[in-house]
């Protein structure tokens, strides 16, 4: 299984391969985005693990131009910069998770094995719950057949919610699942996320409501299909 590693910092990017070589993994490693870039393209990557400071073109942007080919390669960003609004604006970019420098190798590495499952499991499922339909093979939701735009993290939450239909899930289990983790990550970012979805989905039409449930979390529920 190959992990590539994006980061400028030798000394970083040295450290992260050789304990990823320790642990079985093969590594690629490349210091800027265009070079992450072909490697995404060309070579056989299960993992990219991306440090956002980087020169010419920050982890962000090469988070939407893999996003942009339509590729779902699990993405983790690696920064210094812990700020709610930094770890959103990753999350939007397309990454699948975020990690705070400094941190633990094994952190890092239990981060990685979290994506890899997750990407090995029912993420080539389509869910379907009223006429709203996640297409995870595509990464694509379409709402009575036609599209419905939704950002990484919006997409997967809904598909969390959809797979689990009329079921309460709670907020801790929606951070580990569509954030990657309970730690370090505000609570508040699940509403917020709520509040983005509810937005978008017209309940008419998508034949679907989002139910608060106090104090545990969200259900996502089909409503009667208008006639």
């Amino acid at each position: 299984m190959k992990i590539l590693i994006v980061e400028d910092d030798p000394q970083m990017g040295g450290l992260i391969d050789r304990g990823l070589i320790a642990e079985g993994y093969e590594t690629v490693v490349v210091s800027n985005g265009v070079d992450a870039l072909i490697a995404v393209a060309t070579q056989d990557v299960a993992l990219a693990a991306i440090d956002v400071m980087l020169p010419g073109m920050s982890g962000f942007e090469i988070c939407r131009r893999i996003r942009d080919t339509g590729s779902s390669v699990p993405l983790l960003l690696l920064t210094a910069r812990d700020a709610v609004e930094d770890r959103v604006y990753g999350l939007d970019s397309g990454a699948d998770d975020y990690l705070t420098k400094p941190f633990a190798f094994v952190e890092l590495s239990a981060r990685i094995r979290a994506l890899l499952r997750r990407d090995a499991t029912g993420e080539k499922l389509a869910v379907t719950v009223g006429t709203v339909r996640i297409d995870s093979a595509a990464l694509a939701v379409t709402v009575a057949g036609r599209p419905l735009p939704m950002s990484p993290k919006e997409f997967a939450l809904l598909r969390l919610l959809a797979s689990n239909p009329g079921t309460t899930v709670s907020r801790s289990r929606i951070l580990e699942e569509v954030w990657g983790s309970s730690e370090n990550i505000d609570p508040n970012i699940v509403d917020q996320y709520v509040s983005y979805l509810r937005r978008k989905l017209d309940p008419e039409a998508a034949a679907v409501r989002i139910t608060t449930v106090r104090g545990a979390g969200y259900s996502l529920d089909a409503s009667a299909v208008p006639q």
